[in-house]
């Protein structure tokens, strides 16, 4: 079983800086994904970013690009998401995600941390 154990969402004005931090626990696949996906009250999860990992290049909405970037520790399975100039409409709750992966990049199990809240107001 793998756990995921976010930190760091919280209150922060308009155009503040949050840093969200993800650390994986237990039994995880040696080849494997991690990102962050975003959920407002009433909608669907969103995808944030992402670490693709055959290239290690990072993915991000079109929303956040140029203000949000995500990093990792191969070693430490964890990853941040550095938030920058946060707008109201970036106030969700963000959750941090690890895709087990196979020998061909399908995903085995996808598992979730509990989610931290992100509020951006004045």
């Amino acid at each position: 079983q793998v756990q995921l154990v976010e930190s760091g969402g919280g209150l922060v004005q308009p155009g503040g800086s949050l840093r969200l931090g993800c650390v994986a626990s237990g039994i995880i696949n040696s080849y494997n994904a991690m990102g962050w996906y975003r959920q407002i009250p009433g909608k669907q999860r969103t995808l944030v970013a992402t670490i693709t990992p055959r290239t290690g290049s990072a993915l991000y909405a079109d929303s956040v690009k140029g203000r949000f970037a995500i990093s990792r520790n191969n070693s430490a399975n964890t990853s941040y998401l550095q938030m920058d100039s946060l707008k109201p409409e970036d106030t969700a709750v963000y959750y941090c995600y690890l895709d087990a992966l196979d020998q061909y990049g399908n995903i085995v199990q996808r598992y979730w941390g509990q989610g931290t809240q992100v509020t951006v107001s004045s």
